[in-house]
């Protein structure tokens, strides 16, 4: 287990099986293997704060905080989830154990990004536009230091143009102040050699060009021709600096909560299925980010909602979503990381399928 591991191997846990195949490959060098012996304790208090541990072989006895034991063995469906870091007070391995060490913040981050951009692209669905274009897109690394709040801000950035083949976008040497992205039709980069030129890179839809000039002012260096007559999207410096900035949510801390549950607040939980069954908030309706714009109306508007992931990512998106729709809503500040063992484990009591909204605003256990 100390080379990569292929993105087969984790498509399956949970909630990595929320990840785009590219985001899946992109973990993959960010996992660390961890071995245990026969009776070896995991080390809950230093680990499982800031990452997630998934069983790969052996068996671990797990005990809570209610002295309650459970044999995890390696293979099960039990297996595909992580570790349950609030509810244990101890982690021994029965065998030889392989476990992987998954980086909490950066999973949460990918998972942000991913429920994000799946609500755009249903949203462009929904509107007749192929989203296939914006997908490639956003795989520019360029792209993973804008917060995923503001994907959709950036749409309204992007300036659409028609170009010829022939028609010269970048030239080597000039001042940069945007980059594009090829949307339709063929382009070559270019390098000047002597006195001709020479082919460094064919370019096809979805590339990103003349990146560097959002990043710093220098000049280009490589010219980018069009072949063949298309479309590219123009995004300026000063436009990408802004999407940089992630916006003001509403939020909240643990001993705000309760002042608000008083006033009729309702929890939404922004997180996966899965680790929503894996437990809850009292009376949490499950509302994943991605699809929480077609929930929207199942909600009262006369309603305060406070909404919570992991690590506070996907609920800011969630409240600056439900913000913008007029609803009142807050994230809980810092998310469900920012917790103690003791805290989660008070808040996320209730497991199982949870709760349905009605049309009509009324709250139901679902069966």
């Amino acid at each position: 287990m100390n080379k990569p591991l292929h993105p087969d191997q984790l498509r399956n846990l949970v909630p990595l099986n929320g990840l785009s195949p590219r985001q899946l490959w992109e973990l993959r060098v960010r996992i660390v293997p961890l071995a245990l012996a026969p009776g070896q304790l995991l080390d809950l208090v230093d680990e499982l704060s800031s990452k997630r541990h998934y069983l790969m072989s052996g068996s671990l006895l797990l005990t809570d905080h209610d002295g309650q034991q459970t044999r995890l063995v390696a293979g099960t469906s039990a297996a595909l989830h992580s570790l349950a870091a609030g509810r244990l007070l101890e982690a021994r391995a029965l065998d030889d154990c392989q476990l992987l060490t998954v980086d909490s913040a950066e999973l949460e981050r990918l998972l942000s990004w991913r429920q994000a951009l799946q609500d755009v692209l249903l949203q462009l669905s929904m509107e007749g536009e192929d989203g296939e274009w914006l997908e490639r897109l956003l795989e520019s690394p360029l792209f993973a230091q804008v917060p995923p709040v503001n994907i959709r801000s950036m749409l309204s950035r992007l300036v659409e143009i028609e170009v010829s083949a022939g028609q010269t976008l970048l030239r080597e040497g000039e001042a940069g102040d945007c980059c594009y992205f090829l949307k339709s039709g063929g382009a070559q980069v270019l390098k000047a050699a002597g006195s001709g030129e020479q082919l460094l890179a064919e370019l096809e839809p979805g590339a990103c060009f003349g990146e560097e000039a959002l990043l710093e002012e220098r000049p280009r260096n490589a010219s980018v021709a069009m072949v063949e007559d298309g479309r590219v999207l123009r995004l300026a410096r000063a436009d990408f600096l802004e999407l940089l900035k992630a916006p003001v949510v509403g939020e909240v801390d643990l001993d705000g909560v309760a002042d608000l549950l008083a006033c009729g607040a309702q929890w939404l939980d922004v997180r996966l299925l899965d680790d929503y069954e894996q437990g809850h908030a009292m009376q949490a309706l499950h509302m994943p980010l991605h699809l929480l714009r077609l929930k929207t109306r199942l909600l009262d508007p006369q309603r305060p909602y406070l909404c919570y992931c992991e690590s506070g990512k996907r609920s800011a998106n969630a409240v600056f979503l439900l913000t913008q729709l007029g609803f009142t809503a807050y994230a809980l500040r810092g998310g469900l990381d920012a917790l103690g063992t003791e805290d989660r484990a008070a808040l996320l009591w209730e497991c199982g399928t949870g709760y349905l909204a009605r049309s009509d605003g009324r709250i139901e256990r679902s069966l």
